[in-house]
């Protein structure tokens, strides 16, 4: 059998048999994988160390019948290993990648693996907020999976007036101005920075960026919910 080689992200591992790993990876250019390691957890398995959590490995394997792989080999090419050094941001880490694993299929572009691969690399620096990288993270979601809210204009279309405040339907992606509304020209343009693919570093460089951001999350969390139900 032809053997294939890639570049992959592991976003779970599920122990089956007495020493084998059933591994659900993420490549750049063959979707999702689901790989049999097997004896990977017996003492000094060759393949342990290159099926790691927050790392980058470069993987051998054989296509299957069915819908499941054989790995032949693993190497470690980057461990982000200043992520387990935390555990607020470990346990951020764990959440992503699960986020990641419910809304891809299996043929998921190779959008989500860069994604995923700038996720890990932001988690691993202790200079970028956790709260901006998930709201980065969060409006990076929306915008791969098609879901752009309206931020030039309300939903009357009207251009939106930096000194009224808005409150987002998320079933239509529109704002609507109401003297209620908790969201300001502020939260907006800390929005606009997100979906136009501005990275952390320079979103938390924003004036009040940590005053705004939470409610920002909030949203956003609100938006996934409706859009993409989950």
């Amino acid at each position: 059998m032809k053997q294939i080689a890639t570049t992959g992200i592991v976003l779970q591992r599920t122990n089956y048999g007495e020493a084998d790993r059933i591994l659900t990876i993420l490549t750049p250019d063959h979707g999702k994988l689901r790989l049999i390691a097997k004896g990977v957890r017996k003492i000094n398995a060759k393949l342990a160390g290159g099926i790691e959590l927050f790392s980058v490995s470069s993987v051998t394997f054989i296509s299957g019948k069915g819908d499941m792989g054989t790995m032949i080999s693993a190497r470690l090419d980057k461990h982000y290993d200043q992520i387990a050094k935390d555990i607020d941001r470990t346990m951020l880490g764990y959440d992503l990648i699960k986020q990641i694993n419910r809304i891809t299929e299996d043929e998921a572009e190779q959008d989500w693996y860069d994604l995923l691969h700038k996720t890990l690399a932001y988690l691993d620096d202790n200079v970028i907020s956790m709260d901006v990288i998930k709201f980065w993270f969060l409006a990076s979601i929306l915008r791969i999976s098609g879901y752009t809210p309206n931020l030039q204009q309300d939903a009357k279309g009207e251009a939106l007036d930096a000194n009224k405040r808005y409150r987002l339907d998320e079933s239509t992606m529109s704002f609507n101005e109401t003297e209620s509304g908790t969201l300001t020209a502020n939260h907006i343009k800390l929005l606009r920075l997100a979906f136009d693919k501005h990275e952390p570093l320079t979103i938390q460089k924003i004036k009040d960026t940590n005053s705004l951001i939470q409610d920002c999350v909030t949203l956003l969390q609100n938006m996934i919910r409706v859009s993409l139900r989950i």
